[in-house]
């Protein structure tokens, strides 16, 4: 198919101004929090947006035909006449008749936090894998949502699924996006395959998953952990692929360390169905180091989110510990004092200075030990061989050399007798006591 679904928006780091929505919808139960627009001031900052205004109304329902009721329309039109942004971004997710509405009235672009979302993974989506996903939660989410008004996609060249009819005219073709949703879907499926077969031989190493908000510290904290160059930058999502390294500095035991995708509140779900094979990485650990940004003022709400998701993901039986990173921004040490001593299992570190972190590597330990049970393998002479192989399935904490016969003292993983089985079956040694 020679038609493409052009960028959401250009690469290039112009500042394009925008007006800023925020809602404070009506809830159940527990009392409503103020609304505050930090966190997609940051996104709308992350993805090359100059915020130039922000509204915010406290909704008792919500309008199904524009969100916001008639007088905050009318005051939001005023705003769009005045500033002439290029994009008003709401804080909440629109139906596709809403935005067609919002967008006739003010005659501009109008997006929700999910689409602003989705465009900072498209900037960000640099190996084959990110942005296959990319380009399908794209997709989907864009498909019952494009208009004519979404002329600027048609303005650039390089993506999937729409054709041009003018500068700011798209005609969408539903089936052509269809057959290329399928075809985006049948290769991620490819990707998945080689995914787990990578996984598959990684099999036998225990594996350490980092999970948390984004922008908390992750990468940091896998770079002091295995030494690793990994990018780290001061802003959302800088890093959307899983990142796999070996755990070196002062550790006893053979373990892999996984730098996942950020999570943060409203995440796309379409976004977090095509990282499936990222997320696998999580799902298939056998620990979680749940980092938490613990000067954030919202770190509390955060924590909520990112266990949301697991639980979603079907990760929250994983054994974890919790971590509250960068501790070296908190001024008031009383503050830091009393959280440790209402919270004394959790880790406190600074991953940019590395306070707290030869703790964490001992909790880490404690954690791989704990799952390991002892037993005593007795081994004949003719297999002295495999003990080398031996060594790389279980922790020898003893070697006997008697006269007739070699006994190990062992520390097995779950998995442990199984492997030592199948490398002994060929020469038949005595049976794991």
């Amino acid at each position: 198919m020679k038609a493409l679904l052009h960028q959401i928006h250009s690469r290039t780091p112009e500042k394009r101004k925008a007006i800023l929505i925020g809602a404070q919808l009506p809830q159940t139960g527990s009392k409503s929090q103020p609304v505050s627009l930090d966190e997609l001031t940051g996104l709308a900052t992350t993805a090359h947006y100059h915020p130039v205004a922000e509204l915010v109304q406290k909704l008792s329902t919500v309008n199904p035909k524009t969100f916001l009721g008639s007088g905050k329309v009318e005051e939001l039109k005023l705003a769009v006449e005045q500033h002439q942004p290029e994009v008003v971004i709401f804080d909440a997710e629109l139906s596709p008749g809403q935005n067609r509405n919002l967008e006739n009235i003010f005659n501009c672009r109008v997006i929700d936090r999910s689409w602003l979302i989705l465009e900072i993974f498209n900037d960000h989506a640099n190996t084959r894998e990110a942005k296959t996903q990319v380009e399908l939660a794209r997709l989907k989410y864009a498909l019952p949502r494009l208009t004519r008004m979404w002329g600027h996609l048609s303005r650039q060249r390089g993506g999937i699924g729409l054709r041009d009819v003018g500068e700011t005219q798209i005609q969408l073709d539903r089936r052509l996006i269809r057959n290329e949703i399928t075809k985006l879907e049948r290769k991620l499926k490819g990707i998945d395959k080689e995914k787990k077969t990578q996984r598959k031989s990684r099999s036998g190493i225990y594996r350490v998953a980092l999970v948390g908000y984004t922008n908390v510290g992750k990468s940091t904290l896998m770079n002091q952990l295995t030494g690793a160059d990994t990018l780290v930058e001061d802003k959302l999502f800088a890093t959307l692929d899983a990142t796999i390294r070996k755990i070196k500095k002062n550790f006893p035991y053979p373990v892999l360390l996984a730098d996942t995708v950020g999570l943060i509140d409203k995440l796309p779900h379409d976004l977090v169905a095509s990282f499936k094979s990222t997320l696998d990485e999580v799902l298939e650990a056998d620990l979680l180091i749940k980092l938490v940004d613990f000067s954030h003022p919202d770190h509390k709400q955060q924590m909520e989110t990112v266990d949301e998701v697991l639980t979603e993901l079907g990760a929250n039986e994983i054994d974890s510990i919790l971590v509250f990173n960068k501790i070296d921004r908190i001024a008031d040490p009383e503050i830091l004092a009393n959280e440790q001593q209402l919270n004394p299992e959790t880790v406190f570190i600074s991953s940019r200075t590395g306070e707290g972190i030869d703790r964490l590597q001992k909790e880490i330990i404690r954690c791989y030990e704990s799952r390991l049970t002892p037993c005593t393998l007795e081994l004949d002479y003719s297999q002295a061989n495999r003990i080398s192989d031996i060594r790389k399935q279980a922790i020898i904490v003893k070697e006997d050399y008697q006269d007739d016969r070699i006994v190990l003292d062992l520390r097995l993983p779950p998995e442990g007798k199984a492997r030592l089985k199948e490398i002994l079956q060929q020469t038949k040694p005595n049976p794991v006591v």
